[in-house]
């Protein structure tokens, strides 16, 4: 008797096999797919727990995405961000843990999948636009497809102490900073206002002539005189 009560005829698409009592079931041998860590597949999602989501890989058995390995934001919850049956691309990031489970992360497959988009926008040095999802140490976390890095002194041409103010807010910044090993994207907003501003200044410099006579306000006083704004330029 073969292992399994599974006889070795197969039929002609070589994805059945015929067991002994006749019934047609998987050949599973032939079927399964072959797992790396590191490798990005392609999935359906199947159940959704509050703790993790099981999805669907064509392996052995269903692979387990832990709730810390949905999303680069860490306050989500797994019904709001997948369904049962969805398509998703995953990464295998143990193919068999302590408990013989299949460990995958849609986390890391988008960020793999953002880096290469990242670095091309880099390269270009265009801007890139996303939300402010979170306060740490010495900034912001802004979500432009995976976690990007917005050191307070590069928020604004002013100093900023209210981080929290910002949280979900959008905004535009250049990239400074790419490093792919360290999964670390540093971001700059003060260099964009920086150059506005100098667009804004030589603007109204062009339109300034001697003699004319314009409103400001006061921003400081020193002892050989006072400095004002005149419509975002500072003058003496």
């Amino acid at each position: 008797m073969a292992k399994n009560n599974i006889s070795k005829k197969i039929t002609n698409d070589n994805c059945m096999i015929e067991n002994e009592n006749g019934e047609m079931v998987p050949n599973y041998d032939l079927t399964m797919v072959n797992l790396n860590d590191g490798d990005l597949v392609k999935g359906k999602v199947v159940k959704i727990d509050k703790d993790e989501v099981l999805v669907d890989v064509g392996f052995k058995s269903e692979g387990v995405i832990p709730i810390n390995e949905l999303s680069i934001r860490n306050d989500v919850k797994p019904e709001d961000i997948l369904k049962v049956n969805d398509e998703i691309e995953i990464m295998v990031l143990q193919k068999e843990d302590q408990d013989g489970r299949l460990l995958l992360s849609k986390k890391r497959a988008e960020v793999e999948q953002n880096f290469d988009r990242i670095e091309k926008i880099y390269e270009n040095g265009d801007t890139v636009e996303g939300e402010v999802i979170e306060c740490v140490k010495g900034g912001l976390i802004v979500d432009i497809g995976l976690r990007g890095f917005l050191p307070a002194s590069l928020i604004d041409v002013r100093k900023i102490t209210e981080l929290e103010s910002y949280i979900g807010e959008k905004c535009v910044c250049k990239i400074i900073e790419v490093d792919r090993n360290r999964n670390n994207v540093v971001l700059s907003r003060k260099v964009i206002i920086e150059d506005e501003r100098r667009e804004q200044r030589k603007e109204i410099l062009n339109n300034m002539e001697i003699g004319q006579v314009k409103k400001g306000v006061v921003t400081s006083i020193a002892d050989f005189g006072a400095f004002v704004d005149v419509n975002g330029v500072d003058g003496l």
